[in-house]
């Protein structure tokens, strides 16, 4: 699929409404598959959208159409973390979400370990971080029966 990713502001009220959109019919996806709705994107406002740390990149259709978001923030020195990825039900398995991955381990190329984490039962967000590098290293139980796995993108050869 064609398309741009820009950076979106989170002052810009109208696209943080399509952020908000664009979460809930994704993660909505996701809590159906790993058996817990209370996600918390799925909890977010537009308000707390805009007030949180994170950085966030859209990907823009040709008509326009926000049909992919990811957010990255910086939780420790020397670390990224993906803190959400989404991609428009209608737009699955298009390489939208890896062309969003692509974008961020680019922009953060001297970024010694990036770091990124889903529900266990996740399969396809598994393969996906899996077939960028990243690393299983953790799993652990958030809710009754929710385990949620972490991986790790170790580049500590790529401070150029």
């Amino acid at each position: 699929m064609n398309g741009k990713i820009m950076p979106i502001s989170l002052q810009d009220t109208d696209m943080v409404l399509e952020i908000w959109r664009l979460q809930h019919m994704a993660y909505r996806l996701e809590a159906e598959l790993i058996g817990f709705n209370e996600i918390p994107p799925l909890l977010d406002t537009v308000e707390t959208i805009q007030g949180c740390n994170e950085t966030f990149y859209g990907y823009i259709s040709d008509d326009m159409e926000l049909v992919g978001a990811i957010a990255v923030e910086t939780e420790e020195e020397g670390t990224r973390t993906i803190s959400r990825m989404m991609v428009h039900p209608l737009h699955f398995r298009k390489g939208i979400a890896g062309q969003l991955i692509e974008h961020v381990l680019e922009l953060n190329h001297g970024i010694p370990k990036i770091i990124v984490s889903t529900g266990l039962k996740n399969t396809p967000a598994s393969n996906l971080y899996q077939k960028y590098g990243f690393t299983p290293v953790m799993t652990q139980e958030v809710a009754p029966g929710v385990e949620l796995t972490t991986f790790h993108l170790n580049r500590i050869d790529d401070r150029s």
